[in-house]
């Protein structure tokens, strides 16, 4: 194995260790901070133009498009690339937080489909960062491989069907708090 690919690859993994974190860190905390300005929690504190809602899918949206022109243009190294995948992780964040508005535009913000993306999103990230080459992969893995599948499989399947139940007993509730809070 080449030295120099094998420290690109561990500078790769670094960087999406660093992506992952943003990007979870933040999603959390815009739900959390929704949650807590539809329940009257927290003062509002949402960006209106003109009467518009400027949902914060267009912050990422925005920071996506500086980080990315900045990674392609300047090519950080180092700490500043570090800093790049931090950015990176949060402004994906914030853009597939409300990844639903991008399918049903005008829909609540508490669709299904932007939790979904986002468990795909990380799981993604997750590979990059903690997956091992393809290379390295032994028939001694095929085992854990298979057992792993088949639990991710089982934990979809209660995701998904405990993700419905919750909807059908929260959704209406969300959905008030949602209308009562908005102008």
């Amino acid at each position: 194995m080449n030295p120099e690919h094998s420290i690109l690859r561990e500078t790769a993994h670094k960087l999406a260790r660093r992506t992952l974190f943003g990007f979870l860190v933040t999603f959390m905390l815009s739900r959390i901070f929704v949650f807590l300005i539809m329940s009257d929690e927290m003062p509002n504190f949402y960006f209106f133009l003109h009467g518009t809602h400027v949902h914060h899918l267009n912050y990422g949206i925005f920071l996506l498009a500086a980080v990315c022109g900045y990674s392609v243009f300047r090519r950080p190294v180092g700490r500043k690339a570090e800093i790049t995948a931090l950015l990176y992780g949060v402004a994906m964040g914030l853009t597939f937080d409300e990844f639903g508005m991008w399918l049903h535009l005008g829909g609540s913000y508490w669709q299904r489909a932007s939790v979904d993306a986002v468990i795909v999103v990380a799981a993604l990230f997750g590979l990059v960062a903690f997956g091992r080459t393809v290379k390295r992969f032994e028939a001694r893995h095929f085992r854990a491989f298979i057992i792993l599948l088949v639990l991710v499989i089982g934990f979809s399947f209660a995701l998904y069907l405990a993700g419905n139940r919750i909807g059908n007993q929260m959704g209406p509730t969300l959905e008030t708090l949602e209308a009562a809070s908005s102008p």
